[in-house]
C-alpha cells in the first residue's frame, strides 16, 4: 500500500485519529499538508515525521471559517501543484452530556460549525481543485454515531449523520469526474473524546465496553490504516461508501 508522493491534505491532525494518520500516510511516502487549529500540536506531529524520515508541513486553520480553508487548499496548491487526498479528520464533540430538550445551544453551534459546516466547506473548495486537475480522493472521518442512534449526544450525531450524508451525495454527483469520496466510521477509540465521555461517569467505560463484542476500545493507529487504504490507489474503485471500525458494535 503506498502512498508514494501524494499530495494529501489532512485536517485535525495535532492528536488522535488525525495525528495517528499524518505519521503513517507520512511512513508510506506521502507529502502531508498537516494542519491543526491548535498550531503547536501539529508542529510537534511534523517534527515527528521529519525525524523519521518523512515530509510534512505544518499549517495553523479553522475549518469553521471559509477564508481559512481556501488558504490552507490554495498554499497546498501553490507549494504542490495539486491536492490529491483530502482527509477531513477535524472534529469536536459537545462539552455536556444531555437529552436533546436539555441540549445546551453552544455545543449545537460549535459542534456543527466544526463536524458538519467545516466539511462542507473542505469538501466545496477541494472539489473545485479536483476538477481542475481532473482526479482526486476525499476521506471524511464520521462516527458510528453517524450510522445509528446515540443518546445524549444529539449535535454530534446530527453532525455525523451529515458527513455520511454529504459524502454519498458528493460521491454521486463526481464519480464520473474521476474523483471519489468515502467516509471512515470509527466506533468508541482511543482519543480526548472518549476520554472527555469516560470522564462522564465513573461506570462509562465498564458501560461501553459492553456493546463492543471485541471487548476493547479501537486505537487511532488502526483507524489510521484504513485512512491510508482509502488514500491508496489500492481502493480506486471504491466510492460512496462508509467504512466502519469499531470492534462489532454496529452488530448490536
Amino acid at each position: 500500500m503506498g502512498l508514494e508522493d501524494k499530495v494529501i491534505v489532512l485536517t485535525g491532525a495535532g492528536s488522535g485519529i488525525g495525528a495517528a494518520s499524518a505519521l503513517l500516510m507520512a511512513s508510506l511516502g506521502a507529502e502531508v499538508i498537516a494542519s491543526d487549529i491548535n498550531l503547536k500540536n501539529v508542529e510537534l506531529v511534523v517534527e515527528k515525521i521529519s525525524k523519521s524520515g518523512g515530509k510534512a508541513t505544518a499549517y495553523q486553520a479553522d475549518v469553521t471559517s471559509f477564508e481559512d480553508v481556501e488558504v490552507l487548499m490554495n498554499r497546498a496548491v501553490k507549494d504542490h501543484g495539486r491536492i490529491d487526498v483530502v482527509v477531513n479528520n477535524a472534529g469536536i464533540g459537545g462539552k455536556a452530556q444531555n437529552k436533546t430538550a436539555e441540549h445546551t445551544l453552544n455545543d449545537w453551534h460549535n459542534v456543527i460549525a466544526v463536524n458538519q459546516t467545516g466539511v462542507f466547506y473542505c469538501m466545496k473548495v477541494a472539489l473545485k481543485q479536483m476538477m481542475v486537475q481532473g482526479y482526486g480522493n476525499i476521506i471524511n472521518i464520521a462516527s458510528l454515531a453517524g450510522l445509528k442512534p446515540s443518546g445524549n449526544n444529539l449535535s454530534y450525531s446530527a453532525s455525523k449523520f451529515a458527513v455520511v450524508g454529504m459524502t454519498k451525495s458528493a460521491a454521486l454527483e463526481y464519480g464520473s469526474k474521476n474523483i471519489r469520496i468515502n467516509a471512515v466510521c470509527p466506533g468508541y477509540t482511543h482519543s480526548s473524546l472518549l476520554d472527555q465521555l469516560l470522564a462522564s461517569r465513573p461506570d462509562m467505560e465498564q458501560r461501553l465496553k459492553q456493546y463492543i463484542p471485541m471487548g476493547r476500545f479501537g486505537e487511532a493507529t488502526e483507524v489510521a490504516e484504513t485512512v491510508a487504504w482509502l488514500a491508496s490507489d489500492n481502493s480506486k474503485y471504491i466510492t460512496g461508501q462508509t467504512i466502519t471500525i469499531d470492534g462489532g458494535t454496529s452488530l448490536l
